[in-house]
């Protein structure tokens, strides 16, 4: 009878979902020690919750740190969920400061989906406000070492896990072992999905490596390349000429590790780990289809957010999708407002400096630009005739504008900005700043106000930036305009499944994503593509294609040389045994913009995916057209095909190499060879002259 009772009571505890916890800190999440300056100032956050979280019983604990010479008693923090205001005090005397927010149904977006945090400041460190406006040693910090400690639920999966959510909790993408060009298609789009939600590390397997312990993943092929085993977790198959995507969630007994606080020293939270069996959700998302129409029917959805984002439910069966971007320069791709840099309304009010902050890609236009006009349209207080006030814009923390503000409360102001000024990311900041005329700080936070329109104010190109020779630093928007096309080499095509997952993110990580590229081997293309489309090329070494391209700077299917101009001394040579990835940038004989990456050495999927990640941050400078890189380190260049930095090793004939690699030594035996020779010489001389004497 015991044993029934204790059986009973864990099907009905189960039966609820046992509940877990989850510690997520904010520097896991890209947020580092963040530091809100001046008298009055504010820091935002966005967090995206998992579906399977119970966000009832979860908890957001800040750690701020404060500067030492404010005044506790007279500095103030506000905390607001979602633009409401939670929690309110004067600083404490805590070098770290700890605050635990609970939260509810209440504190997520209306599409409960993400958390809105905002840490609002007024700071004091003398009875003078006006020597505090631009006192440095005004500020807090909100520490990356800050939390969310998430309560992971199983009692609600089955109804809140769908097709439209699903990617945010996948982290691999499994694909046949002999993989089609159909089937890397499909990794490519997974993969450039799932990059999307801010998974720092997809891991692609080939179906024959995957690891037992993956759970959650993602896994593509043709309906007649899925496993038998595979298929018979799914409900139903597809017809010929159907596309599918299907969710099979389920919940399995497995070890899993909860987090939990056991101690809170001088604010520094202690967290212990416990390993138990509990129920595990579980998913698989299968995108398949059944012939090859129906394959690429799902493969082309997945290309469409407005499809997936509204897909609810746990399969969507799909007769008929097409990609119906239209890549033309027009108003839409040449101007971007604020509102579509993501920019927010909001109400500036206090004296000294009012700041906002807004992001912006060179690629989110329709091509690399040469300058930008930026127009800024926006509201303030009316100035009384000894007040003073100035409107300033920064781009990349270098300030490009000042205007002074006059009585009129009326901002429309422009700057114009270089392409000198201008990298690859860009951050721009618009800035108010306000001073009393009769020098009375006190009741000036409610007296002064600005707001920018977000809607009206923009920033547009209409020049873009041409340069003889391509560059990364053009890369991707390089491609934005005209057909893209991707050409593989079938050997090393298993190879670079990953790769092509960072291409297709790079070439549709913009604000107008419509760039469906086509895709072809490179024994099985027709040439004419070669001028009409703009080309990326992931090639094994001595692929026969490369011949097609004579304004390749580098000839990667021979061994070279680069020298430095300044000393002629060697700075790289191709080394065979070490897996590099090769990518160099040109334009092709269409003047359509080129991309070529080739691999070496074993690990050729890891060169590949280097190079491809090599050439997309900060650091490719303006000039760089050759990237040189492995998984640790990277070397950019810049060479023409007829540069003098450059020597190809395997022109040179079988006599040439020997001497280049013997010439020391041969040097010095002649050397010996002459020593001794004058040493014999001079002792025959020495014998003739003594005999001469005698």
């Amino acid at each position: 009878m015991n044993k029934f009772l204790t059986f009973v009571l864990l099907l009905i505890f189960f039966a609820k979902g046992v509940n877990g916890q989850s510690v997520v800190s904010f520097k896991s999440l890209g947020f580092d020690d963040d530091v809100i300056a001046g008298v009055s100032g504010s820091s935002a956050y966005f967090i995206k919750i998992d579906p399977t979280v119970q966000i009832e019983g979860s908890k957001l604990v800040l750690l701020i740190e404060p500067s030492q010479v404010l005044v506790k008693s007279q500095s103030y923090l506000n905390i607001l969920i979602g633009d409401k205001p939670v929690y309110s005090t004067h600083l404490s005397g805590d070098s770290i400061m700890r605050y635990t927010i609970n939260l509810t149904k209440n504190s997520l977006t209306e599409d409960h989906k993400f958390l809105k945090v905002q840490i609002r400041t007024l700071l004091n460190i003398s009875d003078d406000k006006c020597k505090d406006i631009d006192n440095p040693a005004m500020w807090v910090k909100v520490k990356g070492t800050s939390y969310l400690s998430l309560i992971k639920t199983t009692s609600n999966f089955f109804n809140n896990v769908n097709i439209s959510n699903c990617f945010d909790t996948k982290r691999a993408i499994v694909y046949p072992a002999n993989p089609t060009l159909m089937d890397l298609k499909a990794v490519g789009w997974v993969y450039a999905r799932l990059k999307k939600t801010q998974i720092k590390q997809i891991q692609v397997y080939p179906s024959d490596h995957v690891p037992d312990s993956l759970r959650n993943y993602v896994i593509v092929g043709n309906w007649a390349s899925i496993p038998e085993a595979k298929k018979q977790l799914l409900k139903f198959s597809p017809e010929e000429g159907q596309g599918l995507l299907y969710l099979r969630k389920t919940v399995e007994q497995l070890p899993d590790t909860a987090v939990r606080e056991v101690s809170n020293r001088n604010s520094n939270p202690i967290f212990v780990k416990t390993v138990s069996i509990k129920p595990v959700p579980s998913e698989i998302l299968f995108v398949t289809g059944n012939g090859d129409a129906g394959y690429n029917n799902t493969i082309t959805t997945l290309a469409n957010s407005n499809v997936l984002n509204s897909s609810y439910g746990d399969y969507l069966i799909i007769n008929k999708a097409e990609n119906v971007g239209v890549k033309t320069i027009d108003e839409s791709r040449s101007r971007l407002t604020l509102k579509d840099m993501g920019g927010l309304t909001s109400f500036l009010t206090g004296v000294g400096s009012l700041k906002n902050s807004y992001s912006f890609k060179n690629s989110d236009f329709a091509f690399t630009p040469k300058e930008i006009e930026i127009k800024i349209v926006g509201n303030y207080a009316n100035l009384n005739l000894n007040d003073r006030g100035f409107f300033n814009i920064y781009l990349n923390g270098i300030l490009i504008s000042s205007e002074k503000l006059d009585q009129s409360g009326k901002l429309n102001t422009s700057a114009l900005i270089n392409r000198y000024e201008l990298q690859k990311f860009n951050t721009l900041e618009t800035e108010f700043r306000f001073y009393p005329g009769n020098g009375n700080c006190q009741n000036s936070f409610t007296n002064y106000f600005a707001e920018i329109n977000i809607s009206k104010s923009y920033l547009q190109t209409k020049i873009p930036f041409i340069a003889n020779n391509l560059s990364f630093y053009q890369y991707p928007e390089a491609f934005n305009t005209g057909k893209t096309t991707i050409i593989l080499s079938r050997r090393t095509a298993p190879n670079t499944a990953a790769t092509i997952g960072e291409i297709i993110y790079e070439l549709n990580n913009n604000l107008h994503a419509d760039n469906f590229p086509d895709f072809f081997y490179s024994d099985q293309y027709d040439k004419s593509v070669l001028k009409k489309n703009n080309i990326i090329a992931l090639l094994e070494k001595n692929d026969p294609i490369m011949d097609e391209f004579p304004d390749a700077p580098i000839k990667f299917n021979q061994r070279f040389r680069l020298y430095n101009t300044e000393n002629n001394r060697i700075v790289y040579e191709l080394n065979d045994t070490v897996s590099n990835g090769l990518a160099q940038i040109f334009y092709g004989r269409g003047n359509n913009g080129t991309l070529i990456i080739t691999g070496t050495g074993r690990n050729m999927d890891k060169a590949f995916l280097s190079a491809a990640r090599s050439i997309t941050d900060q650091l490719s400078t303006l000039s760089s057209n050759i990237c040189i890189s492995d998984e640790f380190n990277k070397y950019l260049f810049n060479i023409s095909k007829d540069s003098d930095n450059l020597e190809y090793t395997d022109a040179k004939g079988s006599f040439a190499l020997f001497w280049e690699s013997y010439n020391l030594y041969i040097l010095l035996v002649i050397l010996v060879l002459i020593l001794i020779s004058f040493l014999y010489v001079r002792s025959r001389v020495q014998k003739s002259q003594e005999s001469f004497n005698d």
